[in-house]
């Protein structure tokens, strides 16, 4: 069974989850702001963001992720996440990879992003589990994942 298309687009009401490209760099870029400077997440630097988004995009084509970039309400990139880990033949995946721009961080936008990809992994693709891994000490992005009980 195959977890595709890769070029995936799920939407909501504060977000578009769109199928990652370098076209998105610029905005992504300005998002990012000093999240890079996180020890216990790895984020990219502003200067970083290009060769990030080509990573993802080769592991996109290897089969092992499909990334989004975040799009709030407005239509600005604000952030990223993935479906990455795929095994095509449980069905399984894990969410993650995710960071979004602080003025997005602790609202709705995130919450949202989540019970999209949780919804389109279940609902329509019917996997078996969907993971979800975060460094202990990342307080903030625990809470996050807590909150969609």
């Amino acid at each position: 069974m195959s977890l595709g298309p890769t070029d995936l687009t799920l939407k909501g009401t504060s977000v578009t989850l769109a199928p990652l490209s370098q076209d998105h760099g610029p905005a992504l870029a300005e998002a990012v702001g000093d999240l890079h400077k996180l020890w216990y997440t790895t984020v990219p630097t502003p200067e970083e963001m290009g060769a990030e988004i080509a990573r993802r995009l080769a592991l996109r084509d290897a089969g092992g992720m499909i990334p989004f970039a975040q799009i709030d309400a407005t239509g600005t990139p604000i952030g990223m996440t993935t479906y990455m880990n795929i095994d095509h033949a449980l069905p399984r995946v894990e969410i993650g990879s995710t960071w979004i721009g602080a003025t997005a961080q602790r609202g709705a936008l995130n919450t949202e992003a989540k019970r999209l990809l949780l919804g389109h992994a279940f609902e329509v693709w019917d996997c078996v589990a969907v993971e979800f891994r975060t460094h202990r000490l990342n307080t903030q992005s625990r809470r996050a994942i807590e909150r969609l009980g």
